[in-house]
């Protein structure tokens, strides 16, 4: 066996012939880091290689690796802009890019989002030896606007179903719309749904998610009802298409385009023209709105949050807890109704509120004198 080396500091090295090209000796390889070798010479190549990685080794969505290309392509472009790229970007190149977008006018969470995925890709350069930094480890972002999700109430909803089975094509829009009410899926999981995942009447669907995480779902009667109706109409389609030719689809919401499903986009406007039909703002509807729908009718009639969390497919609850804000009123309604010293004594009236005892006297009306003047000089 190859004696092993030493460095200078004494720390043990592997021995040299056992070592891959490239790699350091002793403390100057850090751990967990492969050996440093060449980095691509292009920025495009860059990207390409981070985003195979990621489909790999992360099972990111090809909606996440969309979102990754976009954004990383307009840093690259900023910083051929002013010289530089991906192998030489500094801390201060990276800083002065944020403030651009700021600068730009691009939103809070725009602006988080690429510095995500500028991180993700200089952790990415560094674990693979191509740079002997992280310029962005230290970096800190906007951070998101935590607001509040937009949501229906349970007769607006109620209207939406019953303006979906009075659609053109009413069997396959109720199914949609039933099943997103029902289950709170993601717009994508949803329109990919395999048939199989619908056959034999299930009582819960399953679901593959963000980074292939499966999960199942129950289904309420109503959606299975309407998947039920839905599949008899579906079946016969691919029927008739079959004796004419056609291929089958595997998917549940067959379609002619590339994907083979009904895509994200014509779902979107899908749920608008429905909304319209119903008398409500197109502006307040959309799918992601449902499935925020969806967690807080839940939550409001007493569901747990985590059992929310596992439906919705979050991977922390933390960002289940959002919904939250619907607690307060019912905390508040659970306080009046069960509370001993929050109802009258002998009756099942709420205790009217005591009256203030040393009451401020209203200001009289009219122009006090000295208007104008700061009262505390």
């Amino acid at each position: 066996m190859p004696a092993a080396s030493h460095c200078n500091t004494c720390c043990w090295s592997a021995p040299r012939d056992e070592r891959r090209p490239g790699e350091r000796d002793g403390p100057g390889n850090k751990r967990g880091r492969a050996p440093v070798v060449t980095a691509p010479s292009r920025d495009s190549d860059w990207i390409a290689t981070f985003l195979e990685a990621q489909a790999a080794e992360a099972g990111a969505a090809r909606n996440t690796l969309l979102a990754y290309g976009r954004d990383l392509r307009a840093v690259a472009e900023w910083l051929a802009r002013h010289g530089s790229g991906f192998g030489a970007a500094t801390r201060d190149q990276i800083e002065g890019y944020l403030v651009a977008c700021e600068a730009e006018g691009l939103a809070r969470s725009t602006r988080a989002r690429r510095l995500s995925a500028i991180r993700q890709l200089t952790r990415f350069a560094f674990e693979e030896g191509w740079r002997d930094d992280d310029p962005a480890i230290r970096l800190t972002g906007p951070g998101k606007d935590r607001r509040l999700p937009k949501t229906l109430s349970e007769e607006e909803v109620e209207r939406l179903l019953a303006a979906a089975r009075d659609g053109r094509d009413a069997p396959r829009d109720t199914c949609l719309m039933e099943l997103l009410y029902a289950t709170g899926l993601r717009v994508t999981e949803l329109v990919s749904l395999p048939v199989a995942a619908a056959r034999g009447d299930p009582r819960m669907l399953h679901v593959r998610g963000k980074g292939g995480r499966e999960r199942l779902v129950p289904l309420s009667s109503p959606a299975r009802s309407a998947l039920a109706d839905w599949l008899a109409v579906r079946d016969a389609r691919e029927e008739t298409a079959r004796r004419a030719g056609g291929a089958p689809s595997r998917f549940l919401f067959p379609s002619g385009g590339a994907s083979g499903h009904l895509t994200r986009h014509r779902f979107h406007g899908l749920v608008k023209e429905i909304a319209i039909r119903a008398g409500l703002s197109p502006a307040r509807v959309s799918p992601h709105t449902l499935r925020h729908v969806f967690a807080t009718h839940l939550l409001a009639h007493g569901a747990d949050l985590r059992a929310i969390q596992t439906m919705l497919g979050h991977a922390d609850v933390s960002t289940t807890e959002i919904y939250t804000h619907v607690l307060d009123e019912r905390l508040g309604d659970l306080v009046a109704a069960h509370h001993p010293l929050a109802r009258d004594p002998g009756t099942d009236r709420p205790r009217a509120p005591a009256p203030d005892p040393d009451p401020a006297p209203r200001p009289r009306p009219g122009p006090a004198r000295g208007a104008g003047r700061d009262p505390g000089r």
